[in-house]
């Protein structure tokens, strides 16, 4: 192999080399054309900026709140994941923080889907649907929920589900 032998990939368009004179059609100006703000150096403006007239983001109206940033974090575990897990193990949110089923600063953990479960498990979450909790049942399993604050807590109660009314 010779570097006077290679050759461009077909298909492979070289970068466009623009301000190597007139000849190459971008010599000049450069494409940015004759004179402005925008064809010197440095120029251009900012992100919104409408040439003097008040911005937009800045005539709209600014109402309401948001609580996203004050809101507990959810994290919902499709009970598919759930199966990966050894037959007869015990798992909770610390099994499923460090499976990176969710992330670690999650508060409250909901099971859910319906998927036919091939092991007995015993799950501990802080909510289970009703078609998750039947699955994790029928695969002789055991759906036990846990109180919000007991997250990090490895001796928190939890109480079994009861899907009869």
């Amino acid at each position: 192999m010779y570097l006077h032998k290679l050759e461009k990939p077909k298909g492979l368009k070289g970068k466009k080399r623009i301000g190597r004179g007139d000849a190459s059609g971008w010599g000049k100006t450069s494409g940015r054309g004759d004179k402005g703000q925008k064809s010197r150096s440095g120029g251009g403006v900012r992100r919104g900026f409408e040439g003097g007239t008040m911005p937009l983001n800045r005539r709209l109206p600014k109402r309401g709140f948001s609580n996203q940033k004050f809101a507990d974090k959810k994290a919902e575990i499709n009970i598919r994941y759930i199966d990966s897990f050894e037959d007869g193990s015990t798992i909770g949110p610390e099994e499923f923080i460090a499976a990176e089923l969710c992330a670690p600063d999650v508060i409250k953990i909901k099971i859910i889907g319906t998927t036919k479960l091939t092991k007995a498990i015993t799950v501990k979450a802080h909510a289970f649907t009703k078609g998750a909790a039947q699955s994790i049942k029928d695969a002789k399993g055991t759906p036990l929920t846990i109180s919000k604050e007991s997250i990090r807590d490895t001796n928190a109660t939890a109480e079994e589900i009861s899907l009869d009314k």
